[in-house]
């Protein structure tokens, strides 16, 4: 052993060794550039946008997005807002005028469509035209289930929000409005309000996802900070990886703003993605330096360290982007950003490490030495025993690990897409609370369509068709349930309307009638200039995945007994296959990601051999990750469905640090045993500082109000775990099975 150890300051590779001398003597530039550079990244990181089109989230060619955006076009699109309470007094004349009062400060909000909110006291007026006598009650009925609720006290006033892109102001600033007037009409009456609608609950799933990525990853940040002082007890090389990440993520956002990228649901996981690669870099670099102070100065402890891991940290930045450059050959366009900002940010890490380590670590003395973490001699003990293992149990070890990952492999039969869009926000929070209060009360809030061929002037043969095929959706069961609250057809309308001679005795005239009656009935949900004619149709928002997808198809296939191309969409539709949409493609990624992955290593180690076997360990947390999922009933969300391509680029690193630093033992003379026990003593210990202080500070990630930054906080800490257990367990065991 002492033979290994000696000349420990004398580099390897002369090439690196100058490259070293040159970051120390360049140290301060150095330092003096990366301030220049987060000066002028400052004012353009701050201006970086929040992409909030839910199309986005959809391949341009998938048929889902193409149906909707072929009805918005011929339709109008279907954005309600829904402002809901229950009011005791609502079958008086003091109930109905509090209604339209708040119909009329609606439609004063801009974003939302002239002449589009509807509510009970308006819908009951046409029953005063001259010539026809319509019951009330009968008004009532064709209102029930939107507007009305089945205890006659429960309504709401619900409001067509406006295309974005032509919208005068920005949809959360409408939304916010809309809760504004909503608070404030409680506040006066005393009646509790509830705002619902799938543009609402996409708007909070972008707020939160705004709001809470940012503020918890400064908790996140906070928390490491503290980890990170109790492992080294340096407060210089506690705040140097946390400077390491901050200058990376404000570089990263600065270009991105200057190419004109913006983040998306997608992409809103940047920050603490870049956390987990710059930490482990500088926690690398920590603890191999503190190794080399035992026996040398700082300088040189410095140029044998930075020699040292210069091309282990240069080559797990590039596999790193090369995992993440893989999510590049996505169809859909925030996963490609998504990719190319992580690319990007994988690469600035290298630059930001180069920047600031150097000086970091000799600007001035105090907190200048990396301490001893409290139970380090534990920690030293338990890598002995992992060491022994490998070597006297390889067969035990090696079952275990198999065991697990066939156990783990049993859970992806488990597996279910999440549907349920109201999943991804607490019980607590005042959208689900809303949900459950329309649909209890009011029907279902989602709000969707069939759609089929129409001709250009209606005919009373086709009104019976359509007629009929409403009648049948009524109908329609599933499990002994129906599904859909309330279907809403144009003849519905027009049955409503005596026939009159002289007034309403043709087709025509009842059209015109009940064009005056209802302005915007006709219109919704007829366009004869597009021969395309819809039934609208409310469901629960909140039911089981299946029973949602089979609804669905169960509609369209009815639908087309009786109109071959009908088509069902809507944002109900919409947000059902989101889940569906974003994994379309992530097998292909991922493999992409192991091949490059796989590439550069053998290119790193040159030998085939390395690149093949370092692929397991790797794959090993992804296995554990979705097994888990499975068996613990986690469903795959937004923050989930790319769980695979990501995984495989943050557990890379720890793999090519333990062959680095293997090799090099080897290429001393020294035996396997040897350059196993170094190593675990030496990379293993950064492993396990950089996995606790990581799983730490993601852990935070658990308190937000966003379901799926929950979810990914958990299995991230997972995936991190599985690869320490892979990167200490299994790569030994392959290493020695081809040694």
């Amino acid at each position: 052993m002492s033979r290994i150890r000696e000349k420990m300051s004398v580099s390897e590779q002369p090439r690196l060794q100058r490259f070293a001398d040159w970051l120390i003597r360049a140290r301060i530039w150095l330092l003096l550039l990366s301030l220049l550079l987060v000066g002028l990244a400052w004012g353009p990181a701050t201006r970086l946008k929040f992409d909030q089109s839910i199309e986005s989230l959809y391949a341009a060619e998938n048929p889902v997005l193409l149906a909707y955006q072929r009805s918005k076009h011929i339709f109008g699109g279907d954005e309600f807002a829904f402002v809901a309470w229950t009011d005791p007094d609502l079958n008086t004349s003091a109930g109905l005028e509090r209604t339209e009062a708040l119909a009329e400060q609606l439609e004063e909000i801009p974003g939302i469509e002239e002449r589009s909110v509807q509510d009970l006291a308006s819908a009951l007026r046409p029953a005063k035209l001259p010539f026809l006598s319509l019951k009330e009650e009968t008004l009532r009925e064709l209102s029930r289930g939107i507007l009305l609720g089945e205890d006659n006290q429960t309504t709401a006033v619900v409001a067509r929000l406006t295309s974005e892109d032509r919208a005068p102001i920005s949809r959360a600033e409408t939304i916010e409005r809309i809760r504004n007037v909503a608070e404030s009409f409680a506040g006066k009456t005393g009646l509790r309000t509830y705002l619902v609608g799938e543009p609402i609950q996409v708007q909070e799933m972008f707020r939160y996802v705004e709001e809470d990525g940012l503020w918890l990853w400064i908790y996140s940040a906070l928390l490491l900070i503290f980890v990170i002082l109790i492992l080294f007890r340096s407060v210089r090389w506690t705040l140097l990886p946390v400077f390491v990440v901050v200058v990376t993520v404000l570089w990263t956002r600065a270009v991105l703003v200057v190419s004109g990228m913006q983040l998306s649901m997608v992409s809103s996981m940047l920050n603490s993605l870049v956390t987990i690669i710059g930490i482990a870099t500088v926690i690398h670099v920590a603890v191999n330096f503190r190794e080399r102070r035992r026996s040398l100065d700082r300088v040189t402890a410095l140029r044998d360290t930075l020699a040292r891991l210069t091309l282990p940290i240069f080559w797990t930045c590039m596999t790193t982007a090369a995992g993440f450059a893989a999510l590049i050959s996505s169809r859909i366009s925030p996963v490609q950003s998504f990719g190319i900002m992580m690319t990007l940010a994988s690469m600035l890490v290298l630059v930001a490490a180069a920047t600031l380590i150097s000086g970091g670590a000799l600007l001035g003395r105090y907190g200048a030495e990396v301490g001893q973490a409290p139970g380090e001699e534990r920690l030293e003990y338990f890598l002995g025993r992992i060491t022994h293992g490998v070597e006297r149990h390889p067969q035990l070890m090696s079952i275990l690990a198999i065991v697990l990952a066939s156990v783990s492999l049993l859970g992806f039969f488990r597996l279910h897409v999440e549907t349920d869009f109201s999943k991804n926000f607490r019980a607590s929070s005042p959208i689900v609370q809303g949900l459950d209060f329309v649909e209890t009360r009011l029907g279902g809030a989602g709000t969707w369509e069939v759609n089929f061929a129409a001709p250009a002037e209606l005919t009373t043969e086709y009104l019976d068709q359509v007629r009929e095929l409403a009648a049948r959706l009524r109908e329609l069961e599933i499990d002994g349930e129906r599904p859909l609250t309330k279907v809403i057809a144009l003849t519905d309308g027009l049955d409503l309307i005596p026939s009159i001679p002289f007034f309403t005795a043709r087709l025509s005239q009842k059209l015109s009638t009940l064009e005056r009656m209802q302005p915007e009935y006709l219109t919704s949900l007829y366009n004869p200039d597009a021969q395309r004619m819809r039934i609208m149709l409310r469901a629960r928002e909140r039911q089981p995945s299946e029973t949602k997808l089979q609804l669905i198809e169960q509609v369209r296939a009815t639908a087309r007994e009786t109109f071959d191309e009908a088509e069902t969409t809507g944002l109900f539709v919409l947000l059902a296959f989101l889940i569906e949409s974003l994994m379309r493609d992530q097998w292909v990624s991922f493999l992409l990601a192991a091949a490059g992955i796989g590439s550069l290593m053998t290119i790193a180690f040159g030998s085939l051999w390395i690149g093949l076997i370092s692929l397991v360990p790797n794959v090993f947390p992804i296995v554990l990750v979705i097994g888990t999922m499975g068996w613990i009933g986690l469903p795959i969300n937004i923050a989930t469905a790319m769980i695979a391509s990501v995984s495989m680029g943050l557990t890379v690193d720890s793999s090519i640090h333990f062959m680095s630093s293997y090799q090099r033992v080897r290429r001393r003379g020294g035996s396997f045993s040897e350059a196993l026990h170094e190593t675990h003593q030496g990379v293993g210990r950064a492993l396990v500082f950089a996995n606790f202080a990581l799983v730490c500070g993601f852990l935070v990630l658990t308190a937000s109000h966003f379901i799926p930054l929950v979810y990914f906080g958990v299995l991230v800490s997972v995936a991190m775990l599985g690869g320490l257990i892979g990167n200490l367990v299994l790569l030994p065991l392959l290493l020695r099975l081809v040694r």
